[in-house]
């Protein structure tokens, strides 16, 4: 019997997948989607050639002035596949409704998908290793925003901003923030007082935007379970700002911080079986791959609380 006898694509289990989504998934805000036709990509790094002053006068009959190309720099990867199988039991389809096993079944292996992603993402912009000379700080002692009588979370979240400017002559338009982190800046003194008396200071997420002047602003909530059962913090007490693809219709050449590069249609889920058809299996797979393609449109405040 050939595969495709045995293994079918199920169309309604993977529009179920593709719908899935849970709220607490920030990474796309800091690693924009885009699709690719092949698993090879190549992504091109711009370069400051649009920024130089260049004699534009020509005088009649003259030659025309042409640029000198500086060339471009390019990073190359290959997508990655993952995938993540859910076992149903004959007797337990027998026992149960299917469908609603099937669906379970298939949010199960979604999210595994997705909260697999989200931590790829989280632990590259985390990595202070990961940020050239000038994009990172570690806060330490009094510097770190817990300590609401010395620390200068606004001066801090300006420095950054300013560093990432004056590298890609664009002010960051995304902030992401680590939900402990989130809870214990939104209560610093510094930053109620920049809230009008007439407000109430409860500082929103609409409040942070207009203070910082950055468009959009998440917070990473999303939590994973370790080997000895224990939630764990996806995204830390870190904030990262960056300057991300806002192109409606983004591809690999599109300047930007981070992209995941996906493969056109790659999330399908599947059916298969195997102990002698007593097991069904429903798979979800993707293909992709996230990375970071200019560090220097982003900065890491590592380690704020």
């Amino acid at each position: 019997m050939g595969r495709l006898e045995d293994l079918q694509i199920n169309a309604y289990l993977s529009k179920v997948a593709r719908g899935y989504k849970n709220n607490a998934f920030v990474a796309s805000a800091l690693f924009p989607e885009i699709e690719s036709e092949s698993e090879k990509v190549d992504i091109f790094e711009f370069n400051k050639e649009a920024f130089s002053v260049y004699n534009t006068e020509r005088a009649i009959r003259a030659n025309s002035n042409v640029v000198s190309p500086k060339g471009f720099n390019k990073k190359s990867v290959t997508l990655a596949e993952h995938d993540l199988a859910y076992p149903i039991d004959y007797r337990e389809d027998d026992e149960s409704k299917k469908v609603k096993l099937q669906l379970h079944a298939t949010n199960v292996v979604t999210e595994g998908l997705k909260l697999k992603q989200e931590k790829q993402c989280a632990d590259l912009v985390q990595d202070i290793n990961n940020f050239p000379t000038g994009h990172k700080i570690k806060l330490s002692g009094t510097s770190k925003f817990s300590d609401y009588d010395n620390s200068d979370p606004v001066g801090v979240i300006d420095d950054g901003k300013d560093a990432i400017a004056g590298k890609i002559a664009q002010d960051p338009n995304t902030m992401l923030i680590g939900h402990d982190a989130w809870k214990k800046l939104k209560r610093h003194p510094q930053i109620q007082g920049l809230i009008s008396n007439n407000l109430n200071k409860i500082v929103t997420l609409d409040l942070f935007k207009e203070i910082f002047e950055i468009p959009n602003i998440v917070i990473g909530k999303s939590v994973f379970v370790d080997e000895a059962g224990n939630f764990v913090k996806v995204w830390s007490d870190n904030i990262v700002l960056a300057y991300t693809s806002t192109l409606s219709s983004r591809t690999e050449y599109d300047p930007a911080f981070a992209y995941t590069v996906k493969k056109k249609n790659s999330l399908n889920v599947d059916e298969y079986t195997k102990e002698g058809k007593k097991i069904k299996y429903i798979r979800a797979t993707d293909i992709y791959s996230p990375f970071l393609v200019g560090a220097e449109a982003g900065y890491l405040i590592n380690d704020v609380l």
